[in-house]
């Protein structure tokens, strides 16, 4: 539920910053607009079905896969209803402030008036998305208690944050050098970077650590290496190891799981990183790697704690019966 919910306002974040980013471009024939819009689609890694249900990557078109179109497992609307249909679920284990939210959220989504604020004022359509999964937040911290479900929500989350961060910043990798540390950039491009931060709310956390200066290179540290913004990679690592320790009672020098383990390993390459860590194999295969690793730790958190293996008892309860009749027959057997 928690990961559906960071998904959906991510996704806001991506469309509407892209959408705002289309003012500041005077001239975009259909090729640059197809340079626009295609990365954007490719960064949730669902360019395959976009190209089956559209013949061509533009503004209405590809809006329109991410926010409404139910085949997109990972649309707005997919995201809200998979989280509710989740809420459901465990209804008895969060408030009643947050199911109400959360459902009122997903009506909203399926409302007419949902299709006329897109049509008439889509940032406000994202704004809503996005101050309805900060609200969500706040109920989590406001009105649940701390316990197992608290600590499993708080792991969801980072991950999914973590791994949305990853692919808003892969979206703009195409611009760079293949390998090494990038070169100075255009100011078309410099726009394109600072919708990037605008993504992730970041634009105001750049300029108090580093000034108006627009470098890719600061940018990547900031969204993967720092430890004071709350949405970099290693923040949400960070909190995903409390969180997974949490859960079992395990010490932060020691792991009882395969998830524990991953994450620890995660979080001490970042901690001990560079942004010259990042370019050395070429930002796309960095953070490539870095997704690969948050995905093998949901995997193992799963087959930790939900993907439970099967125990058949039957022969064991068998062979416990054979020998307490065997006990019973020696003990009758004795004069």
């Amino acid at each position: 539920m928690s990961r559906y919910i960071e998904r959906a306002e991510n996704t806001a974040r991506i469309v509407d910053v892209n959408l705002q980013l289309l003012l500041d471009f005077r001239k975009l024939d259909d090729r640059r607009l197809v340079e626009h819009w295609v990365p954007i689609v490719q960064s949730t890694g669902d360019d395959k079905i976009f190209f089956e249900l559209y013949p061509v990557a533009n503004g209405q078109t590809v809006t329109e896969f991410m926010v409404f179109r139910q085949e997109n497992a990972n649309s707005i609307m997919s995201a809200v209803a998979q989280a509710r249909e989740n809420a459901r679920m465990v209804r008895d284990q969060i408030t009643a402030e947050m199911w109400e939210e959360i459902n009122r959220l997903y009506l909203f989504l399926r409302s007419r008036q949902a299709r006329q604020t897109w049509a008439s004022a889509p940032d406000e359509f994202c704004n809503e998305v996005k101050r309805s999964s900060i609200y969500l937040q706040g109920l989590v911290r406001g009105t649940l208690l701390e316990n197992e479900g608290w600590h499993f929500m708080e792991a969801g989350r980072a991950i999914e944050r973590a791994d949305k961060t990853t692919r808003i910043l892969d979206v703009r990798h195409q611009t760079l050098p293949e390998r090494g540390m990038p070169g100075p950039i255009t100011e078309t491009e410099a726009l394109e970077w600072v919708a990037v931060l605008r993504s992730c709310s970041a634009i105001d956390g750049y300029r108090q650590t580093y000034g108006a200066d627009v470098q890719p290179a600061r940018i990547a540290e900031l969204l993967v290496l720092s430890d004071e913004f709350p949405r970099s990679v290693r923040s949400c690592v960070a909190q995903l190891d409390r969180a997974l320790r949490s859960i079992a009672g395990t010490p932060s020098h020691r792991f009882t799981n395969t998830a524990e383990k991953l994450s620890g390993r995660l979080l001490a390459e970042l901690q001990f990183s560079t942004a010259e860590d990042i370019f050395a194999p070429g930002l796309h295969e960095y953070l490539d790697q870095v997704q690969i690793k948050l995905n093998a730790v949901g995997d193992s958190l799963f087959q930790a704690y939900i993907f439970l293996p099967y125990l058949d008892t039957e022969p064991a309860v068998e062979r416990q019966q054979q020998q307490q009749q065997q006990q019973q027959q020696q003990v009758q057997e004795q004069p």
